[in-house]
């Protein structure tokens, strides 16, 4: 009986079109952002913070821009990772042109150039699709991870060829560097996530979105409607590849703290972004963070959590683990539940709606 619509009247056609329509669902969001923001830096510690939820945020951010393209658009593709990495050099690259600029801008600017490098190569997804539009990208995942290690000026002649982030603040705060703490850059990355996810909300949930939506259902009636595909498709590319390249210089800058990003952003990254989105729901922005969510933190369960609780698993065990779970699960969602853990989420508001009756 506490989640229902009686009561609750809509007299605008804005809160008729409204993405929660529901006062219970924007309560539930304004809850989940309180425990964001104020329960866990509270309650986690700096460990908690920095194996899982920093990786969270910077995979649920991955995860909405390959969400974009395959499960709104119904491209497919296999190179997510390399354009993470675009926007990680981009961004190590504009700190050293331009070092007093804020570094939070100089992420979400590196973002411009994983979408100028998407584009490139989404031309391609104009003639073929399916399984070749998979190679296609597989081969820019490819190349730009060779780009990544022969190219030196990518990571400025450093003998090895890591990325090394340099020290910048925000009001005296220390947010990148070996200085920074663990919260300052979980705040961060927790401000970047929320204010995208709202950009990325909009975006399917307006006319653009639906002329993705049009185009993955069938390009043909699309274009006879009057969809341009070449504007659809390649718009799709630029915003899933804006999305990675800020998740990939998040990753380098607010999570690594440096590193050889050419070995971070390999084709198993991309493989593992795609996981997410299958297990936690095509075409939803919610089943971005479910697979974001049960991948990010099933290594550290199995690691840290089932020895806590008297179950010996050394960290090779925990991987192979890892990969069965995953495996099994990819089989498991793609045989009975296509739309993954977004879907089940949805039976389970629906059921709530109208119980204790069965219809």
């Amino acid at each position: 009986m506490f989640y229902r619509e009686a009561g609750q009247y809509k007299s605008t056609y804005a809160a008729d079109m409204a993405v929660f329509p529901l006062r219970q669902d924007r309560i539930g969001i304004a809850v989940i952002l309180a425990i964001a923001f104020i329960g866990i830096p509270m309650i986690g510690n700096d460990f908690f913070i920095a194996t899982v939820m920093i990786p969270f945020l910077v995979f649920s951010l991955a995860a909405i821009g390959l969400n974009i393209l395959t499960g709104y658009t119904g491209l497919i593709s296999l190179g997510t990772a390399a354009f993470m990495g675009v926007g990680a050099y981009a961004c190590y690259k504009l700190t050293t042109f331009f070092p007093g600029v804020n570094i939070i801008v100089l992420i979400l600017i590196s973002g411009l150039f994983s979408a100028a490098i998407g584009v490139l190569f989404g031309l391609p997804s104009l003639r073929i699709k399916g399984f070749y539009l998979a190679v296609a990208t597989l081969a820019a995942q490819f190349f730009l991870q060779w780009a990544f290690v022969r190219v030196p000026w990518l990571f400025n002649y450093n003998a090895s060829g890591a990325i090394e982030v340099p020290l910048r603040s925000l009001f005296g705060i220390p947010i990148t560097g070996a200085s920074a703490s663990a919260e300052t850059r979980y705040f961060v990355c927790l401000g970047l996530v929320v204010v995208l996810t709202w950009f990325a909300s909009n975006l399917v949930h307006g006319r653009l979105g639906r002329s993705w939506m049009a185009v993955r259902d069938m390009d043909i009636a699309a274009e006879l409607m009057g969809i341009k595909l070449l504007n659809a498709k390649l718009l799709a590319f630029a915003v899933s590849s804006f999305y990675a390249g800020v998740a990939g210089a998040m990753m380098i800058f607010l999570w690594y703290g440096g590193g050889e990003a050419a070995d971070v952003f390999n084709i198993r990254l991309s493989f593992n972004i795609l996981f997410m989105v299958i297990i936690g729901g095509l075409g939803s922005l919610i089943g971005s963070f479910f697979g974001a969510a049960f991948i990010a933190s099933l290594p550290t369960i199995l690691k840290f959590g089932l020895p806590a609780l008297g179950v010996p698993l050394s960290g090779a065990a925990a991987e192979h683990v890892t990969f069965m779970l995953v495996g099994a699960l990819i089989i498991i969602f793609l045989i009975v539940e296509p739309h993954g853990l977004a879907r089940l989420w949805q039976i389970t508001k629906q059921k709530l709606r109208t119980w204790p009756f069965p219809y």
